[in-house]
């Protein structure tokens, strides 16, 4: 590639950056004074006063501020929470649960089956087990391995042929 040096005598190309520059702000600044009203404009000495920032303060596409009413410049009369306008978040909750629902305490693992509970255990806990011994046990014998192995997949047999075999028709698995 042929790039000019940046530290040649030709700074042409720098002249024409600046000229695009100088254009851009000039454009720029053309905009912003059509944006400004003329009341907020010094006639004096054409300079913005304070106001010129309105233009983006009134800026709202949520329509989450208040209204100002042109005339008296002020907001309508409204409750004032901790000195600024109430917002859409802003309401009471009403507090009668009398219709809440209230979900049915979990049956106690103390009347389960010690099988079904044992194979439960067998099944979570058998990953386990072999993720512990091949952290911490390393040398562990292949009988152990393959023992952990057994009883993971004696356990999840059993689960699974205690599901029930039939759909009940009646039941859609919704409970009132």
């Amino acid at each position: 590639m042929n790039r000019p040096d940046p530290n040649s005598a030709d700074q042409s190309a720098n002249n024409d950056d600046d000229a695009v520059w100088l254009d851009l702000v000039a454009r720029l600044e053309a905009t912003q004074s059509s944006l400004v009203d003329d009341e907020d404009k010094d006639e004096s000495t054409g300079t913005v006063s304070s106001g010129a920032g309105r233009v983006f303060a009134d800026f709202d596409p949520l329509g989450l501020q208040v209204p100002t009413d042109p005339v008296a410049g002020n907001a309508p009369a409204e409750k004032e929470l901790d000195g600024r306008t109430p917002g859409p978040r802003d309401f009471e909750v009403d507090d009668d649960d009398d219709g809440a629902f209230v979900p049915e305490d979990p049956p106690s693992l103390a009347g389960t089956e010690p099988l079904t509970m044992l194979a439960w255990l067998g099944a979570v806990g058998g990953p386990l087990a072999l993720l512990f011994t091949a952290m911490f046990w390393r040398t562990a014998p292949l009988a152990a391995v393959m023992g952990i192995v057994a009883a993971f997949i004696a356990s999840v047999v059993y689960l699974i042929m205690r599901l029930p075999r039939e759909k009940n028709e009646d039941d859609d698995g919704a409970r009132i």
